[in-house]
C-alpha cells in the first residue's frame, strides 16, 4: 500500500514538473511578429513613468502645441502621453495593432493622471503652508485668491492645461489595412520604430501604403511626419519571427536608406530635417535616426 502511495506521489510530482517545463517553454516561445512587445518602454527608457523619453528632447513644441496628432504603433502609449503632457496637444490619438497594448496604454494614462493629480494637490498644500507661515491665515486667503486669478488667466492661453483624458485617446487598429475617414486629418503624425514591422509583415507594398496613408491624413499645408526608421541590420535580427516575415525579408527592395527619397520624390513631401544629431541619452540599440518631413 505504501509503495502504491509512493508511486502515485512520484507521478503527481513528475506531472507537476512537466507542467512547469511546458509553461517555461511556452514563455520562451512567445513572439511579437508586429513589434508589439510587452514592456517595450521598460527596455527603452526604464520602468519609471516619470522618466522622460530622450526623443522628446529633439521634438519641437510648435509641432504639437494646440495641434491634432496621431501616433502610429503607440505600443503601451507612454511616449504618446508624454508628448500630450509636455507639449499640450489639442488632441493625440495612439493606435496599435495589439489590443493588449491598447489596454496597457489606457492603464498608463490612468496612472499618469493620478500622478499629475497627486502632484497638483501636494503643490497646492505646500503653497498654503508657506503663505500661512509667512503672512498669517488672513493674508494667506488673499494670496491664495491671487494665485487662483493668475491660474485662470494662464488657463485662458491657447495651450491651457487640460486634463490628459481630454487630450489623449487610444484605439486598436491595423493602420496598413484599415480604412480612414477622409474628413479627419492631422497636423502631426508620429511613426516611431514602426516601419520595420510594416515592411516585414506586408513587404514593399505595405511600406508604400503606410507612407501614402500618412500623406493623405496630414493637413495639406504644413503637415508634419516624424519618422524613426529602424536600420536594415535590425530587420536581419527579426526576420525569422514568422513565416511571413521570413518570406518578405527576402523580397524587400526598398531598404531604410531609400525612405527619404521615396517620401520626397514619390510621396510628395517638400522637405526633410534630420534631427538625430541633437538626440542623446538613448539606450544601447535605440540610437536611431529621426527624420521630420514637411508637407
Amino acid at each position: 500500500m505504501k509503495m502504491e502511495e509512493k508511486g502515485k506521489g512520484e507521478e503527481i510530482a513528475a506531472a507537476a514538473e512537466e507542467g512547469v517545463k511546458q509553461q517555461r517553454k511556452k514563455k520562451r516561445k512567445e513572439v511579437f511578429p508586429f513589434g508589439n512587445y510587452r514592456n517595450y518602454y521598460g527596455y527603452r527608457i526604464g520602468r519609471d513613468l516619470e522618466e522622460e523619453d530622450p526623443r522628446l528632447k529633439v521634438l519641437k513644441k510648435e509641432w504639437f502645441e494646440d495641434k491634432d496628432c496621431l501616433d502610429i504603433g503607440c505600443n503601451s502609449g507612454i511616449i504618446t502621453i508624454q508628448i500630450a503632457k509636455k507639449f499640450q496637444c489639442r488632441s493625440i490619438l495612439g493606435i496599435d495593432i495589439d489590443s493588449n497594448r491598447i489596454q496597457d496604454s489606457y492603464w498608463h494614462l490612468k496612472k499618469f493622471v493620478k500622478l499629475e493629480s497627486a502632484r497638483k494637490t501636494h503643490a497646492k498644500s505646500s503653497k498654503l503652508e508657506v503663505t500661512e507661515s509667512a503672512n498669517g491665515p488672513e493674508q494667506s486667503v488673499t494670496a491664495s485668491s491671487n494665485e487662483e486669478t493668475k491660474g485662470i488667466s494662464r488657463d485662458c492661453s491657447p495651450s491651457m492645461k487640460r486634463d490628459l483624458y481630454d487630450i489623449v485617446s487610444f484605439r486598436e487598429e491595423n493602420f496598413v489595412q484599415s480604412r480612414h475617414p477622409r474628413e479627419k486629418q492631422y497636423d502631426t503624425i508620429l511613426c516611431l520604430s514602426v516601419t520595420k514591422w510594416v515592411h516585414l509583415n506586408w513587404g514593399d507594398d505595405g511600406l508604400i501604403t503606410l507612407f501614402s496613408k500618412i500623406w493623405g491624413l496630414l493637413l495639406p499645408q504644413g503637415g508634419i511626419l516624424v519618422l524613426e526608421p529602424q536600420p536594415w541590420k535590425s530587420y536581419q535580427n527579426n526576420r525569422q519571427v514568422s513565416e511571413t516575415t521570413a518570406i518578405n525579408y527576402k523580397n524587400i527592395i526598398f531598404h531604410p536608406e531609400c525612405f527619404r527619397e521615396i517620401l520626397l520624390d514619390k510621396i510628395g513631401f517638400r522637405k526633410v530635417e534630420d534631427i538625430t544629431s541633437s538626440l542623446s541619452g538613448s539606450k544601447a540599440g535605440f540610437n536611431r535616426q529621426i527624420l521630420v518631413f514637411h508637407k
